[in-house]
Parts: structure tokens; C-alpha cells; sequence
């Protein structure tokens, strides 16, 4: 038998104790899901999930008598958290789904394991734990998990159609896990409801994208989601602008240890117009950081590879980092996809290093001046005192921040007495 006994999540004190609580006086709670599947695949464990034979109100009259603090989370799909030492664990009643309509189900609570593995979604995400540690698999997926085989449980266009969210789900566990082409019958059923990917709603779309962004390599599943028209479903501004930046960019990451970006990767493959990543953003319900974030890579000119110093920290002071660094990894990464055997491309590789690690360093300079110098020597509060600031912040910029507060203001005094205001 295949054990989990002795990972350390699993002997977790908190783990362990709200396992007895389930497992007594007839009830059985088994970890499942995510937790099991990454203890195989030898990653991190974060969330633990438990599954069990006792309904939502039971879980939670055990928890209050035991001093655990229960939140009805999902208690309509029969969902309590239970919270032991500030830890939450999601215990959820065995189920199956007797009505669905691609977004929602009606379920109805059992004690069934088999028919609670069925109405899952992946095989590697039917593999349940019971309290000893044992690894209970009811659907295949150990067998899927030593081949790196992502594939729906039972027919794959019946999962589909119970919630259309699978079809994303389908490519961001193969960005993860999936070794090799993905499951034929999956993808075929991606293939064909496609369509059904509009009545989901834009934060669930987004979520699972840049979940599948965040994977260590995406490539592949961003590959086979362009082959089979998910990718253009989802977002078509990838259609023309297509996918072929990532392989490099990947690479480049791999070599220099950069953290897996979702945002980066997304403005890899989506084209820089400021007014169609504002539309995108807005159909997608971004975060307001990350729809400023693209904002700015936008809005940011790629600098050349030889741009001087003083060039770079102007460009950065006017620009903000953010949008000008998202620049230089683009270029670089693709100065780096094309340097074998390619002198210019290696020189520019050289100079786009050089300018990201003066960009990742740089700190803003605070303008010496405010608008209370302004109107400390007499002008009016207005129009005229931001007039007056901007001529000298350029100048300043000009002099690559090496005027001095008491020279500006000299300049600021001489301005004054040329003009009449």
C-alpha cells in the first residue's frame, strides 16, 4: 500500500486532531484531493482538504463540543471549515450532483466514497488519505500520476458539461503536472466546448489562467490550448500576436532565476496597445494593481539595448520601474532565444542584462521642490504653481537630478522676476 503517513503535513497535531474528531463513533473523514496528489508528485503541500461520511451540521456540533471553531463556508454543497490553531481545513460531506448546468450543481450528501471520487474531476484529484495515511485510489490516478497523465474521470465531455470551468482546469493541471501530448479524449472534448468558456464568469476565467500562467512551464498548454481555439476563446488578443515569446522567456528564467511572473508572461503574448490591455483588462475583471501593471508595460518604450545610464534612470523616473523593468525582461529574453550563433543578438542580450540591473536598483529621486516653495514667494494657489514646478522638475531631469534645492529655487526666484503673474 501507498502511504502518506509520514509526511510531515500529515502528522501535522492540527491535521491529526480534527482526523479523530471525524473518524469516531461511526464517521470517517479522509484527506483528498490536492494534498494527496502533491505528496506524490514529491511537491508542496499548502491547503489540506478532508472529505467525509458525516453531514455539515454532524461536523459541526462535533467541532463546537470539541472546542474548534466550525465556519459554514459552503454549507449548501456541504462545506464547514474547521480552524484548529489558526489552521483552516475545509471538510466537505461526500456528495453527488443531481443537477448541474455547466456552472452550478445541486448535490445531494451520502456516504458513498466511489460515487464521491466519480463526480470529480481529474483522476489525480480522486485520491484520498484515510486517517491512517493510506492512500485510497478509486478513479486510476495513481496510474495517471506515474505516466503524467492528466484525464477526466469517467467521459470527458460529461465532466465538461457539469461545469465548463474544467475545460480551463483541464489545461492548467496539464501546465502543472502533464508530461508528454495531453489525454486525446480531453482535449477533444476542450475542443469541442470551447464555446460554453463565454457563460463563465470573467473572475473564474482569470483565476484559472493565472493560476496556469504561474505553473513552472506553461509552454505546452498554452500551445495545445491555441491548437484546439481555447487560448483565442479566452483571449483573443492572442490570436495574431500568438504564443511564440514564451519558450524564450521561460528559458531566460530558468538561467537567471527569475520568479515565475503570470502578468509578465501574460504581456509576453498579448500585444502592447495600451487601449486594448485596458479593454482586456476590464473584460477580465483584473485586480486594479494588475491591470496597472500592464498599464504601464504598455506605456513604457522598450529601451534600446545601448541606452546610456542616465538615459535609463530618466526614462525610469518619468515611466515608473515597474513598466520599464517588464520592458527590458521581454527584451532580453528574447535577445537571449536568439543569441546562438547570433553576434548581435548576444551584444544586445549583453547591454539588455546590464540596463535590468541598474533598473532593479534604481531608487526614485524625491523633486527638491514642492508647491509650497512656490507659494511661499507669491504665487497664488493654481494652475500657474504646477506650470512653474514642471519647467524645473524637466530641467532637473535634464541635469540627471543634480540641481540642488537651493539652485532650483534660485531659478524658481529668477522666474518670478521675469514674469509678471
Amino acid at each position: 500500500m501507498i502511504s502518506v503517513a509520514d509526511q510531515p503535513w500529515f502528522t501535522d497535531a492540527a491535521l491529526q486532531k480534527v482526523l479523530a474528531l471525524l473518524n469516531s463513533d461511526g464517521g470517517e473523514g479522509r484527506v483528498v484531493g490536492g494534498a494527496v496528489r502533491n505528496s506524490l508528485l514529491g511537491e508542496p503541500v499548502s491547503d489540506v482538504d478532508i472529505a467525509t461520511t458525516l453531514t455539515p451540521d454532524v461536523v459541526t456540533a462535533r467541532a463546537m463540543a470539541a472546542g474548534i471553531k466550525a465556519v459554514p463556508t459552503g454549507i449548501d454543497h456541504g462545506t464547514v471549515t474547521l480552524v484548529v490553531e489558526g489552521r483552516p481545513f475545509e471538510v466537505t460531506t461526500l456528495r453527488r450532483d443531481v443537477t448541474t448546468n455547466g456552472r452550478h450543481a445541486q448535490v445531494a450528501f451520502g456516504t458513498d466514497w466511489q460515487a464521491d471520487a466519480e463526480r470529480r474531476d481529474f483522476t489525480i484529484n480522486a485520491l484520498y488519505a484515510d486517517a491512517q495515511g493510506q492512500v485510497i485510489d478509486l478513479a486510476g490516478g495513481l496510474a495517471d500520476i506515474e505516466s503524467g497523465t492528466l484525464r477526466f474521470i469517467g467521459e470527458a465531455r460529461q465532466r465538461i458539461a457539469e461545469d465548463h470551468l474544467r475545460i480551463l482546469r483541464f489545461f492548467r493541471f496539464f501546465a502543472w503536472y502533464g508530461r508528454g501530448r495531453p489525454d486525446a479524449e480531453g482535449l477533444r472534448a476542450c475542443a469541442a466546448a470551447k464555446g460554453d468558456l463565454a457563460r463563465l464568469s470573467a473572475e473564474r476565467v482569470w483565476s484559472e489562467m493565472k493560476k496556469l500562467l504561474t505553473a513552472p512551464d506553461p509552454g505546452r498548454a498554452l500551445l495545445w490550448m491555441r491548437q484546439v481555439g481555447v487560448l483565442t476563446a479566452i483571449l483573443p488578443e492572442t490570436e495574431k500576436w500568438g504564443i511564440d515569446a514564451i519558450p524564450g522567456l521561460i528559458a531566460t528564467e530558468e538561467a537567471l532565476g527569475w520568479k515565475p511572473d503570470p502578468l509578465l508572461r501574460l504581456a509576453a503574448i498579448v500585444p502592447d496597445d495600451a487601449a486594448r490591455l485596458k479593454a482586456m483588462g476590464e473584460r477580465l475583471k483584473l485586480s486594479r494593481a494588475e491591470s496597472d501593471a500592464l498599464k504601464q508595460f504598455a506605456e513604457a518604450p522598450r529601451p534600446a539595448e545601448d541606452l546610456s545610464d542616465m538615459a535609463l534612470d530618466r526614462l525610469l523616473y518619468t515611466q515608473g520601474v515597474e513598466g520599464v523593468v517588464a520592458r527590458l525582461k521581454l527584451a532580453l529574453a528574447s535577445a537571449r532565444a536568439r543569441a546562438q550563433g547570433d553576434v548581435k543578438a548576444m551584444q544586445a542580450a549583453g547591454g539588455y542584462t546590464r540596463l535590468l540591473a541598474r533598473a532593479q536598483g534604481f531608487e526614485r529621486p524625491a523633486f527638491p521642490l514642492t508647491g509650497g516653495d512656490v507659494i511661499s514667494l507669491g504665487i497664488a494657489p493654481g494652475p500657474q504653481v504646477g506650470k512653474l514646478l514642471a519647467e524645473l522638475e524637466g530641467e532637473w531631469l535634464k541635469a540627471n537630478f543634480a540641481l540642488s534645492r537651493e539652485t532650483l529655487l534660485a531659478r524658481l526666484k529668477e522666474r518670478l522676476q521675469r514674469r509678471a503673474f
